[in-house]
């Protein structure tokens, strides 16, 4: 349901931008975030936006640095990343919580999601 891109190889201090999209004519009319999982680590929470009016919700790790948006006519939802270092790399996923609706805020827990992308790899030299 969910197609991640724009991951790849950048320098530390680097930017770069993850869009999220679904393959088919599905609107994406609930809360969606996005989640990282880097080697040997759990997935962690990067950042969440709701359907309505856009609320947004940050990892402290990445607060200041990358910025969630959506743009409802396209179905998409991106991830602005700046200020790229090390410890970003990771292998990125979005992820939609189609029960909790157009109003619903994005949990920062991953079993809550009900659709995953297939992700996307981040990788930042130093």
């Amino acid at each position: 349901l969910l197609v991640e891109s724009g991951g790849g190889l950048v320098q530390a201090g680097g930017s770069l931008r993850l869009s999220c999209t679904t393959s088919g004519r599905t609107s994406i009319n609930y809360p969606v975030a996005w989640f990282r999982q880097a080697p040997g680590k759990e997935r962690e929470f990067v950042a969440g936006i709701r359907w309505i009016g856009g609320i947004t919700t940050y990892a402290e790790s990445v607060k200041g640095r990358f910025t969630i948006s959506r743009d409802n006519a396209k179905n998409t939802v991106y991830l602005q990343m700046n200020t790229l270092n090390p410890e970003d790399t990771a292998v990125y996923y979005c992820a939609a919580d189609q029960k909790g609706g157009p109003f619903g805020y994005p949990d920062r827990n991953s079993a809550r999601y009900d659709y995953w992308g297939q992700g996307t790899q981040v990788t930042v030299s130093s």
